[in-house]
């Protein structure tokens, strides 16, 4: 049974829970993946600047710190205070309103934006952080794998919806063809995302159950005295759960290569590419559909192999793509195709990869925390999640500005070595145990 018996769980609260992944993809797709995080560095950013993307991973950085600060801390409040669909549902408002606020920020003001950026960004993580923490309410061991498959499968519907809405309904026209009105498009795309963030979170609003709420008659004061109390036994906690803090160190080194995809793929493809737009356009489509599809089929793998073969499979699979990147043009000239043509193919064979890894890692860590601390531990989640973007981005933008982007991404490849070679020594079923759920009979 799901942790919070005395509360069924439906289909229909699911599906609410589901629809706020489908939500937020609309900002990590559009703002930080493909199409601001190019407009920043290309249209912002004085072409005279050679520091695009580093600027750019400066906002990645500063709002992964203000994360990392904030997710251990209000997790621990959420545990102690309830009401996280409050928290989930603020943080998403948050965001919301960030991200339309771009829309007034113009060629050259680089700190406005970095500045919303960064409040954007803090504030979706730490909604994903409270999105996480309800797996454990609508779950049990045995089917966790399949549930966060399909509800990380079914965000890249959204990541489809939103991009179709901003790139064929907002963004008309291209810079080359007239400047001025392709500055305001994207300014307006900012509050299209935003209003679809929080239009597609009704569902979520309406029927996602609040199984911890509010509890009466404690002080602010005492919640931060309790809460920094919590925090001073941390270590003493880790102590107890060994093995899902071996994971969150292995699950820092290749989120650091992925969130290099997430961050600076819509750069990469400027810079590296001649596509029209039209043809950028299809790319980014299909790498939603790729990577929705790949998020349900690995959810269904993991029901068989379990979260931990799934993330070794799929970091394989990563591998490969980026190897294939990175000798494009001999592969290209090899196999007698066209270079945009194979990198398209590239891109979303090791896309389809993206959303299972997280979903298995997500998986992972609900298996080995235990309930009570269940807010607490995705907040740590969320916290090893944002030092991996700052270790992906800050290394990646320092090496592309340096060297080359085509040399940024044996960087992206020495995160994934890594992290497939140290992910098979995390004890999975011994991790349980010590979270108090017992091993599940499947393969670990």
């Amino acid at each position: 049974m799901p942790q919070s018996a005395s509360v069924p769980v439906t289909k229909r609260e699911i599906f609410g829970w589901a629809m706020f992944d489908v939500a937020n993809s609309a900002y990590t797709t559009v703002v930080i993946t493909i199409v601001y995080s190019a407009f920043f560095v290309h249209h912002l950013v004085p072409e005279t600047s050679e520091w695009g993307n580093t600027y750019w991973g400066a906002a990645m950085v500063v709002s992964n710190l203000l994360t990392m600060a904030l997710a251990p801390l209000m997790g621990t409040l959420c545990d102690l205070r309830g009401g996280k669909k409050r928290f989930l549902l603020g943080n998403m408002l948050i965001c919301a309103l960030a991200t339309s606020a771009l829309y007034f920020v113009g060629p050259g003001a680089i700190g406005w934006a970095i500045l919303l950026i960064t409040i954007s960004n803090v504030a979706w993580m730490l909604s994903e952080v409270f999105c996480a923490s309800f797996l454990t309410d609508l779950s049990t061991p045995a089917n966790m794998g399949l549930i966060s498959g399909i509800g990380w499968g079914v965000g890249y519907i959204g990541g489809l919806l939103s991009l179709v809405m901003v790139l064929f309904g907002v963004i008309t026209t291209t810079a080359e063809t007239d400047l001025p009105a392709y500055v305001h498009q994207n300014q307006l795309a900012m509050l299209a995302v935003g209003a679809f963030f929080v239009v597609v979170s009704v569902p979520t609003l309406l029927w996602l159950k609040e199984r911890d709420p509010v509890r009466q008659g404690v002080s602010f004061r005492q919640v931060w005295q309790q809460t920094w109390q919590r925090l001073t036994h941390c270590w003493q906690l880790a102590r107890t759960l060994p093995a899902l803090w071996r994971f969150f160190l292995v699950f820092t080194l290749y989120s650091a290569g992925m969130a290099i995809v997430i961050k600076f793929f819509g750069i990469f493809v400027d810079a590296r590419l001649t596509l029209t737009a039209g043809e950028k356009t299809t790319i980014f489509l299909a790498l939603q559909v790729s990577a929705f599809i790949g998020a349900v089929a690995f959810g269904f793998l993991e029901t068989r192999i379990g979260p931990k073969a799934t993330i070794f499979l799929t970091l394989l699979w990563w591998i490969l793509g980026v190897l294939s990147i990175y000798g494009l043009t001999p592969l290209a000239q090899w196999l007698g195709m066209e270079e945009n043509r194979l990198f398209t193919v590239c891109a979303l064979l090791a896309g389809s990869g993206l959303g299972s890894t997280q979903s298995a890692s997500r998986t992972i860590v609900g298996l080995l925390t235990p309930t009570q601390y269940s807010a607490m531990m995705f907040g740590f989640w969320g916290l090893f999640g944002r030092l991996a973007t700052i270790l992906g981005s800050l290394s990646f933008a320092v090496v592309a500005d340096l060297l080359s982007l085509q040399e940024g991404l044996l960087v992206i490849l020495g995160f994934f070595v890594l992290g497939a070679v140290l992910v098979l020594r995390v004890p999975i079923n011994e991790g349980m145990v010590q979270a108090g759920h017992g091993p599940v009979n499947s393969p670990r």
